[in-house]
């Protein structure tokens, strides 16, 4: 059979590669072993297709053969795409595979045997070819359409299983590109995928357990890219709340100490919950929210807070409002929002309630604007309104989707007549608040204000409260002197009217002579302001979706002083806890230690400890037998000394270090290649284990060490990673070492 690949590919070098390059690129290729789930059959097939294309290029003369079909096969395919349908000829719904099946036709191609198909699926994986791997393998599966019973592939049992590895590897691998290119849901469909194939196939959990990990750490990214969506993609965004819902569950709640597997901390959950906020409208955070609270949580109750006063405001529901205020009770225990309380009840009328309020606030900034638009007025609320409305505007409304291009509007709230309606008729004693409550909320039934003139309003007078309050503020800003009607007088609506000739705050009175503009940091009143959430891919670019809203995260030091809180909580409980654990232990254990003691001293230790102070055993001592230990040392010399000079800054001193004789040359070479040719390697070698030294008294100089490598090599070219030339794999190694004035030094390396 025809696979489309050439031997230059199978050799990751271009067609004018010398013979140099061939070498080192041959022993590279087969030293660079693929993943250890693979049989040994597969291994071996992959090494005798490298040898192959080794071989024949190797040969000048089956080279300028090969060359001249090879370059005539990329002539035809370039001239087969030219004369592909363009985009301005008239085009069948089936012309995009047409197109496609013609350039195929012309691809370079090598002849392969039946039992060479999964070398040649493997070698395909390892160059990127992820969806022709996932093409040319599904009809060898046990749902495709080619049997592998008759044997002319191979053994069934080994081949099907080689061939399951490579497409399920494929679509792992394909989605971890998907993700570095920002396709979320692609990629986790095709992880989904291979994780399905692996499961019916009922092989390697391993490579599963990888699948799942990557679809854990992807769910925040997917979520953002849902919720993003416009309303109308009702079926998408469900999926995208009902994923934000299974990591909450996991969790234990937006501040919960439980684990997702996303890798987000407390914090960065925090920030992760701040960005997505843009992306819902009003009625589905005050549903996400306050259902989060109930746990309880005191984060989730105050975003909720912000989602009821954003939709009691926005829709004229002041009912919304109403509970909003309530919840603010559960938190004033631990937190100051007197601020929040006094604006919501300035929003639902209560007058003397929003200055007592405003007289346990410890938000000084604040404080001074309110005071700075409320001169001249018998108390606070000119400035209150002022402060509400573009509180509103600037930090609650940006962070909904469905209002971050509204207005507000004091005049139009309270001119609703819904509105009216209910506060009026708004029952005005304290009410059961949850979990949390222990107190009524802080200013209810006080008659005292250090800001203003000393006496409460009756209930009754809360409207002539507010609309004197409008008044003032309409007045002091444009000169009028007094209101030619008496406010107390006057409905709700035109009190209210009179904020500014266009019924609302405008930006002049917010610059006039009589007040100045808002303090600098009055949208979130916070020194320690946290920027929004920019989550990263695993190739380094960030997720950052913007434009919805444009306001920053609402004091999200509050949320982050919450979380903690319910954190010390359960520290607390845990110290209690061990404290008691630890008194009945003692107890339990007293009989135990009344026999005979060891004795233990200082000075004479059970186990040996080492003297600081005393130089480390040399790695390689000029005369005696070689340890295990010793073996160890020289293997990690030997790779840390690879590392560097295949790495991004091809150190290579450190060689002549640790190799001798042709190997040393060799590597030197190969440093200097990969330096030319603007590519390098990054190692990592998390598993170690020398298995046996042989060493013989007759030749003292001279040892073998036998041992096992993992090692992970991550191929960065032009300083952009590629997986197709990137590995992961387990050897097993020998390496032939000798010994001179400087210790043992590694002579040659051979595969087992």
């Amino acid at each position: 059979m025809q696979i489309p690949l050439d031997y230059y590919r199978i050799l990751g070098l271009p067609i004018q590669a010398t013979d140099e390059q061939l070498r080192h690129a041959h022993r590279d290729r087969t030293l660079q072993l693929p993943r250890r789930e693979y049989s040994e059959v597969a291994i071996a097939v992959r090494r005798q297709l490298i040898d192959e294309a080794y071989e024949i290029l190797s040969d000048s003369t089956q080279r300028q053969a090969y060359d001249a079909n090879f370059l005539a096969r990329s002539y035809e395919t370039i001239q087969a795409q030219d004369e592909a349908p363009s985009a301005d000829r008239p085009t069948d719904e089936f012309s995009s595979f047409a197109t496609a099946d013609v350039a195929d036709s012309y691809t370079p191609r090598i002849e392969v045997r039946d039992d060479q198909l999964v070398g040649a699926l493997l070698i395909l994986l390892e160059l990127g070819e992820y969806e022709l791997v996932l093409r040319l393998g599904r009809p060898y599966l046990s749902s495709g359409n080619v049997s592998l019973e008759s044997g002319r592939f191979g053994a069934p049992d080994i081949v099907g299983a080689d061939i399951v590895l490579t497409i399920a590897l494929a679509c792992l691998e394909l989605g971890r590109e998907q993700w570095q290119q920002g396709q979320y849901e692609n990629a986790a469909e095709s992880l989904e995928t291979g994780q399905e194939l692996l499961l019916r196939e009922g092989l390697f959990a391993s490579v599963r357990g990888e699948m799942q990990a990557d679809l854990f750490k992807l769910r925040p990214y997917r979520i953002l890219e849902l919720l993003a969506l416009p309303e109308a993609n009702e079926a998408e965004r469900y999926k995208g709340l009902r994923l934000l819902q299974d990591m909450l569950h996991e969790r234990g709640g937006i501040d919960g100490s439980g684990n997702d597997q996303s890798g987000l901390g407390t914090d960065d959950f925090l920030r992760f919950i701040q960005q997505l906020r843009s992306y819902l409208t009003v009625a589905e955070q005050q549903s996400l929210f306050e259902t989060e609270a109930r746990r309880p949580s005191a984060v989730a109750t105050y975003l909720a807070v912000y989602a009821l006063i954003a939709g009691g405001f926005a829709y004229r529901q002041p009912a919304l409002v109403r509970r909003a205020q309530l919840l603010l009770v559960r938190l004033s225990v631990r937190q100051d929002v007197s601020l929040e309380q006094s604006i919501c009840a300035l929003l639902l009328g209560q007058t003397a309630e929003a200055s007592q309020f405003l007289e346990q606030s410890s938000e000084q900034d604040a404080l001074a604007y309110i005071q700075e638009h409320s001169r001249g007025a018998p108390d606070l609320l000119p400035g209150l309104c002022l402060y509400a409305e573009q509180w509103l505007q600037g930090e609650v409304f940006p962070h909904f989707r469905d209002l971050a291009e509204e207005t507000t509007s004091l005049k139009d709230y309270f001119a609703d007549a819904e509105v009216q309606s209910y506060l009026e008729n708004m029952p005005h004693e304290a009410e059961h608040t949850g979990d949390w409550e222990v107190a009524t909320p802080v200013g209810y039934g006080r008659s005292q204000s250090r800001f203003g003139n000393g006496a409460a309003t009756p209930d009754g007078d809360r409207y002539a409260r507010i609309g004197a309050a409008t008044a003032t503020v309409g007045n002091s800003a444009y000169g009028n002197g007094q209101a030619s009607t008496p406010m107390a007088t006057l409905p709700v609506a035109e009190r209210v009217s009179q904020l500014s000739p266009e019924g609302r705050l405008s930006q002049r009175e917010l610059d006039s002579s009589n007040g100045g503009s808002p303090p600098r940091n009055w949208r979130s009143r916070s020194t320690d302001t946290i920027p929004k959430t920019e989550l990263k891919t695993p190739a380094g670019t960030v997720l950052s979706r913007r434009g919805v809203g444009k306001g920053q995260p609402p004091r999200l030091d509050r949320l982050l002083f919450l979380a903690a809180m319910g954190v010390i909580g359960i520290i607390i409980l845990w110290i209690l806890a061990s404290w008691v654990y630890g008194l009945l232990s003692q107890r339990s254990q007293t009989s135990a230690l009344q026999g005979e003691q060891l004795q233990i001293s200082l000075n004479q230790p059970v186990v040996t400890i080492p003297d600081p102070n005393e130089p480390p055993p040399a790695l390689s001592s000029a005369e005696g037998e070689l340890t295990e230990a010793g073996a160890i040392e020289v293997i990690r010399a030997w790779l840390a000394a690879k590392s560097a000079a295949m790495g991004e800054n091809h150190n290579a001193e450190a060689l002549s270090e640790i190799l001798v004789g042709s190997l040393l040359d060799k590597w030197q070479g190969q440093s200097t290649s990969a330096q030319a040719g603007g590519w390098y390697l990054e190692y990592e070698h998390p598993n170690l284990t020398v298995e046996s030294v042989e060493w013989e008294e007759e030749t003292p100089d001279q040892a073998t060490i036998y041992a096992t490598v993992t090692e992970v090599g991550n191929f960065y070219k032009n300083g952009q990673l590629d997986l197709s030339q990137s590995y992961d794999s387990e050897v097993q190694v020998s390496y032939d070492l000798v010994r001179d004035e400087n210790g043992w030094k590694v002579q040659s390396i051979d595969l087992r």
